[in-house]
């Protein structure tokens, strides 16, 4: 199929992915639609803010994790200045809190990198129509883990530690509060995740999300 001409009713892309391959392989799938155009390309989250404020594409693929500012960053500074923004994150990561992190800081979809090319092309078309795509195995995900309670930031800031390695003596004195406090919030998030001990909590935050 021959590139068209980038009319108002081409659909003008960004692609963000720090792997090369990824963004051929994307750009590739995206050249032989004929109402798709790849306006631009970035190999991070700050490249990507400044390819779409120059572009202003339809439509951006972001990944999560990349250098610089990664995805949510980028996603939390595209929209405060471009609310109307079809922010669709393509990643290598599920997990609900993650998710939820994305959608709340404006990503319009979630898709991961596994997903057939066929099924990310819809998901561009359908971000134009006002339609939110979520992986079906992600969207089970967060259905499972619905009405959860979440974790607290005071939590998350003893999670991180103890998945530093840090012993509660080390995290106490690390955030200013008593050795009997952290363990107080270490039995709430165990509480929270369903965790049996605190390297099985570090576990399952990182699988769900809390934590990179």
């Amino acid at each position: 199929m021959n590139e068209p001409d980038a009319t108002a009713s081409t659909i003008t892309v960004l692609i963000t992915d720090d792997h090369p391959a990824m963004r051929q392989g994307l750009a590739s799938a995206i050249a032989r639609e004929v109402d798709m155009k790849v306006v631009a390309e970035a190999a991070d989250g700050a490249e990507a803010i400044a390819m779409y404020c120059l572009h202003r594409p339809r439509v951006a693929l972001l990944d999560l994790q990349m250098p610089n500012i990664d995805g949510i960053g980028a996603i939390e500074t595209i929209r405060s200045e471009f609310p109307e923004a079809n922010l669709i994150v393509l990643t290598s990561y599920p997990g609900d809190a993650r998710v939820t992190r994305a959608l709340s800081m404006g990503a319009t979809s979630y898709l991961l990198k596994t997903a057939p090319l066929d099924e990310i092309i819809r998901a561009i078309r359908s971000s134009l129509m006002g339609r939110h795509v979520v992986a079906p195995e992600i969207a089970y995900d967060i259905a499972r883990h619905a009405g959860s309670e979440p974790l607290t930031v005071r939590e998350l800031k003893v999670l991180r530690l103890a998945g530093a390695g840090q012993s509660n003596k080390a995290i106490a004195e690390a955030l200013f509060v008593s050795e009997d406090t952290v363990k107080s919030r270490m039995r709430s998030i165990m509480s929270k995740l369903g965790a049996l001990d605190r390297t099985h909590a570090v576990m399952i935050a990182v699988q769900r999300g809390f934590l990179d």
